[in-house]
């Protein structure tokens, strides 16, 4: 409405949140927001100007969000950035994700400093047309642990969007935290006004994480951002058969390490099985897995990116997994994802 939402337990006439009859009209009397209506600042927010003027340069704004934590959301985002940079766009990786900054290690750069011109916060650069920003790299202390309430958080992501100069950017990259929190809601409303192309949700197989992936997806129907799809990681264990080791248990129940005498055996008897990938699944997906769910819910299904311990090793370092042949599983899965998920919008 115009004057501001109506909290779900306002009295009736309720006035809105954003009238300057908030608090104090007849309406009010015996509501429990009274106090806050009243003392809340009114009419629109200052900054949201400055920081549709900052995002003014941002051709596309893409979440990366998750239901559930440890699925895998920050590589995605680190290996999406990669990909659209080394396609000559010009992109920004921006982690919103307060209490568990990752991407700097993931981007190669930790211990890095945010220095500030004239125009602004300066991103740090991993390459010339590859830019990130995150409060890891304002943390004194790697260690340190950020302990902070809503407000403290949602007033450094308003920060981030209007005191970053990003410059002229085709892609903003934003990896927020798991789940539907406050992180969720201030980025998404800093951001409306200036157009968010939509977001796309992580998970894993089994339905522990499907469970709250949907409730991911509920989210962004109700505030109005759109599911440019979902993206099924750690889809199965997959890597060559010669990069496994090969355990024999003793009789004692200890194990003992046979790899060399297995691959010599290979080898001599059967020398084609030395290019074959080995996979086996990690989490049970009995339950089909993410797309049955996307088929179900009326979003996207991007694909499948198996648990490739190559993909792991290059976050470990903070390096792209398209820069050698290292990462032979999970690469061609995710360039199919990110090809796929560029023809199927519009992207001027």
């Amino acid at each position: 409405m115009e004057n501001g939402e109506i909290p779900e337990n306002a009295n009736e006439n309720c006035p809105g949140t954003q009238s300057e009859l908030a608090g104090k009209s007849d309406a009010c009397q015996g509501c429990p927001n009274q106090e806050a209506c009243a003392s809340a600042p009114k009419g629109p927010d200052p900054d949201l100007v400055a920081i549709a003027e900052r995002m003014a340069t941002v051709k596309h704004k893409i979440l990366i969000l998750s239901g559930k934590g440890g699925v895998g959301k920050s590589t995605f985002s680190a290996q999406l950035s990669f990909a659209l940079a080394s396609m000559d766009f010009q992109v920004g990786l921006l982690d919103i994700d307060i209490c568990g900054p990752s991407i700097p290690k993931m981007l190669g750069l930790e211990g890095q400093d945010i220095h500030q011109s004239n125009l602004g916060w300066s991103p740090v650069y991993v390459e010339s047309n590859l830019g990130v920003m995150s409060i890891g790299f304002m943390l004194p202390n790697p260690d340190e642990a950020v302990i902070w309430r809503g407000p403290r958080k949602n007033g450094l992501i308003k920060q981030f969007l209007k005191d970053v100069y990003w410059g002229e950017l085709d892609f903003l990259v934003v990896d927020a935290p798991p789940g539907t929190s406050d992180e969720h809601i201030s980025i998404v409303q800093f951001l409306q006004a200036t157009g968010i192309d939509g977001a796309i949700i992580v998970t894993t197989p089994q339905q522990v994480s499907l469970i709250d992936v949907r409730k991911e997806v509920s989210f962004c129907k109700k505030v109005g951002v759109e599911v440019l799809g979902v993206v099924e990681n750690m889809s199965g264990l997959c890597q060559p058969l010669t990069d496994f080791r090969f355990m024999k248990l003793t009789e004692t129940g200890e194990q003992q390490d046979v790899t060399e005498k297995v691959l010599e055996y290979m080898r001599e008897k059967a020398p084609e099985m030395l290019g074959l990938i080995a996979s086996s699944e990690v989490f049970d997906s009995s339950g089909g897995g993410a797309a049955p769910m996307c088929r179900e819910m009326g979003v996207p299904f991007l694909g499948k990116v198996p648990l490739d311990p190559q993909l792991c090793k290059a976050a470990e370092e903070g390096r792209s997994c398209f820069a050698d042949q290292n990462c032979g599983v999970s690469a061609p899965a995710l360039k199919n994802i990110i090809e796929k998920l560029l023809a199927a919008k519009q992207w001027n």
